[in-house]
C-alpha cells in the first residue's frame, strides 16, 4: 500500500515537468537565435564581399 501511495505522489508532482518544460522552450530559442545570428552573418559577409568587388575589382 506505501509503495502505491508513494508512486500516486511521484506521479502528480509537477515541478520536475516543468523544468524540463522551460529547458525545452530555452533550446527552442537558442537554437532560433542562433539560425537567425547565421543567416545575418551570411548575408553581411556577401554584403562586404560584393562592396569590396565593386571597389577594388576582383
Amino acid at each position: 500500500m506505501n509503495t502505491i501511495k508513494t508512486f500516486l505522489q511521484v506521479f502528480k508532482d509537477r515541478s520536475g515537468a516543468t523544468a524540463i518544460e522551460y529547458a525545452l522552450i530555452a533550446g527552442v530559442i537558442c537554437l532560433a537565435v542562433i539560425g537567425g545570428v547565421s543567416a545575418v552573418g551570411q548575408t553581411t559577409n556577401a554584403t562586404f564581399t560584393e562592396l569590396n568587388t565593386k571597389a577594388f575589382g576582383s
